[in-house]
């Protein structure tokens, strides 16, 4: 019997970060489980990686980790679980456990929500999901526009009394006019995309209609319209009255021709009356008085509101309290209202950021992989990504998720206080950089210390790595101390000039195929080979020396590599072993994976201070370089081996 085969689609709103990282968990996890998968990402950049029809036709279920609409017509027939994006990122392998065990409901077009499971249901949460469709459609016009009009203002505006002004014969003011038509389609956008998410492409002309009607006030005698929360209305209500137009049973002539002419016509006429009558006029007087509140909030109350705003962005990091806050600047962009987006912008870059910063300033409580992911994170951060905070938040969440809203609520109040104005839907330094911000030196300067509040306060709570809880660091003052002993002329007899690995090894301590399934049975089978080349005096008390050893805390370092060590009297001089696990085993490492590359130390009790920590230092530098891990991985032979090894010095 072949592998399994498991085919995923993930998307997010924005497609940008949480598309492409719940993929690579998805991709890791199927290789963990032995599994065939191909996963399909509808990010920011469109679709990649497509299924194919055989893809389809092969695969034993399908996973839909997706925010927002993603079409599942094509796997009518088929498996098919459908949840959010964030279960993606967080619990991939359960995710394909679920579709193996084939508790997953059949995919039918007609019955799809009737079919599925509550617990399905419950967890693609469909009102957020077409909220979120719709704002997927809806960010691209306001960045665009944004970025226009501050463009064309930084570049073209003349300071007058009452402010930064575009003369009417400058080429600018053309480019101003682009980007106030670019903000002219979000909330019929907006709209529009909600009632498709809802009833599909019927849903696009009524959607887009009512967002339209939404936002233009003449229609109901009002100045302002009802903003986007008349354009959230407007798209729900498209959305389902044409989906229970789509539901009525008519004569097959007339089928054809229901999608392009009886349902957007009707749809529209309900939901343009409803908004004219009934609807807009009421919301859009909310609408304003939201918008009046907003304008003469001074002192103490645009403080709250700032702090509210700062917490909802770091929450949960571009999850559904984040779109919220988000959305609330955005639309407050629409309106004229510059100085709600510009706490967002610093709060929406202070988690990654601050993030990256922690793992700058304090390495020792953050694993390699964490080290790594804190340069990632921190270069998200300046292109306003939040979600680059997510890897820490899913391993550390008690300690991480306090301190990014902590952080982001000091940026937001600064930037509150600092009068800093965003006209651009995004957030991060790129937008100050390309000019969209009022005040910049506060956006900076509230940026700065909202992320080192951040990074201060995680460091203060993390422990350091390793066991977490404080033996690793006194291990750590304990060895160094060992080493500052190591290097002193009186030690001279083993330099690390003149001190290499392949002193310590030789082939009859290298095995390239290690029998053993559990780590307990690798022990045993590496120190069976000290022992038979006459390495130890005894073997029970070196064992139970590196047994001691593992109890403080695993050996296993991460990126596949263990290096069980022991020192013990039972030892007669410094050796080495080294064993390949090529299917890998559980060490307990830092990182969770399991560990293929197995270095087994024995050194003499009287020489531990000095030849124990030669050795790892050797170790420890050496693989750190990919390629090499890489290449020790694929030895073939103990010959092989050794000539790798000798590389180590």
């Amino acid at each position: 019997m072949g592998k399994a085969k498991i085919l995923a689609v993930t998307a997010c709103p924005v497609g940008i970060a949480h598309t492409y990282m719940a993929a690579e968990n998805l991709q890791k996890a199927g290789e963990a489980l032995g599994v065939d998968i191909k996963v399909e990402t509808q990010g920011s950049i469109g679709v990649e990686n497509p299924l194919t029809e055989k893809d389809i036709a092969e695969a034993d279920g399908i996973i839909i980790a997706a925010d927002k609409e993603v079409p599942k017509e094509r796997f009518a027939g088929k498996r098919v679980l459908i949840t959010g994006v964030q279960d993606g990122i967080k619990r991939p392998e359960e995710l394909i456990k679920q579709v193996l065990e084939g508790d997953v409901p059949i995919y039918r077009p007609q019955t799809a929500v009737a079919d599925a499971d509550q617990k399905s249901v419950r967890k693609e949460n469909p009102v957020y999901r077409h909220l979120m469709s719709g704002v997927s459609y809806m960010v691209p016009f306001i960045v665009v526009g944004g970025l226009l009009i501050a463009l064309s203002l930084s570049l073209g505006g003349e300071q007058t009394p009452k402010g930064i002004v575009i003369p009417d014969d400058s080429f600018w003011k053309h480019i101003e006019r682009l980007g106030a038509a670019s903000f002219m389609f979000m909330v019929p956008i907006l709209a529009g995309f909600i009632a498709v998410s809802i009833a599909d492409r019927p849903g696009l002309v009524p959607g887009m209609i009512g967002g339209y009607i939404a936002a233009n006030g003449s229609f109901y005698g009002s100045e302002a319209g009802a903003g986007f929360i008349g354009g959230i209305i407007a798209g729900f209500l498209a959305g389902y009255v044409a989906l229970a137009i789509k539901r009525i049973k008519v004569p097959k002539a007339v089928q054809p021709v229901m999608p392009i002419i009886f349902i957007p016509i009707i749809s529209s006429l309900i939901v343009g009356l409803l908004l004219i009558f009934v609807i807009g006029a009421p919301v859009a007087k909310l609408f304003e008085s939201l918008t009046d509140w907003l304008a003469t909030m001074e002192g103490g109350s645009s403080i709250v509101l700032a702090m509210i705003l700062g917490a909802m962005i770091a929450f949960d990091m571009g999850g559904p309290l984040n779109k919220v806050a988000f959305l609330f600047g955005a639309a407050m962009i629409g309106e004229g209202n510059y100085s709600i987006m510009g706490p967002i912008a610093v709060a929406i870059c202070i988690p990654p950021i601050g993030m990256g910063l922690a793992t700058f300033i304090n390495k020792r409580k953050y694993s390699q992989e964490e080290r790594e992911a804190g340069k990632a994170a921190f270069t998200m951060g300046l292109f306003g990504i939040t979600e680059g905070a997510i890897p820490f938040a899913a391993r550390d969440p008690l300690r991480v998720i306090p301190s990014i809203i902590v952080g982001s609520m000091a940026g937001s109040v600064i930037a509150m206080i600092g009068n800093v104005g965003d006209r651009v839907a995004h957030g991060g330094p790129i937008v100050a950089v390309l000019g969209a911000v009022d005040n910049v030196f506060m956006f900076f300067v509230a940026a700065i210390i909202g992320s080192f509040v951040t990074a201060f306060m995680v460091n203060l709570l993390k422990k350091d790595v390793e066991d977490g809880n404080g033996k690793a660091a006194k291990r750590e003052k304990k060895e160094k101390s060992a080493a500052d002993e190591a290097q002193k002329p009186s030690d001279s007899a083993e330099t690390p000039e003149n001190f290499k690995l392949a002193d310590l090894t030789n082939m009859n301590l290298i095995e390239p195929d290690l029998k053993g399934s559990t780590r307990d049975e690798i022990i045993d089978e590496m120190v069976e080979m000290l022992d038979k080349e006459g390495i130890l005096s005894s073997k029970e008390e070196f064992k139970k020396a590196i047994f001691n050893r593992e109890k403080e805390g695993s050996t296993g370092l991460g990126m596949a590599i263990a290096i069980p060590h022991g020192k013990s009297a039972g030892v007669k001089r410094p050796a080495v072993a080294f064993g390949l696990k090529r299917d890998g085993v559980n060490w307990n490492s830092i990182d969770g994976n399991d560990a293929k590359l197995i270095f087994m130390l024995a050194v003499p009790e009287r020489a531990a201070g000095n030849a124990h920590l030669k050795i790892l230092q050797m170790l420890s530098r050496k693989l750190m370089d990919e390629t090499f891990r890489s290449r020790l991985l694929n030895v073939q032979s103990k010959e092989e081996a050794y000539r790798l090894l000798g590389e180590i010095r």
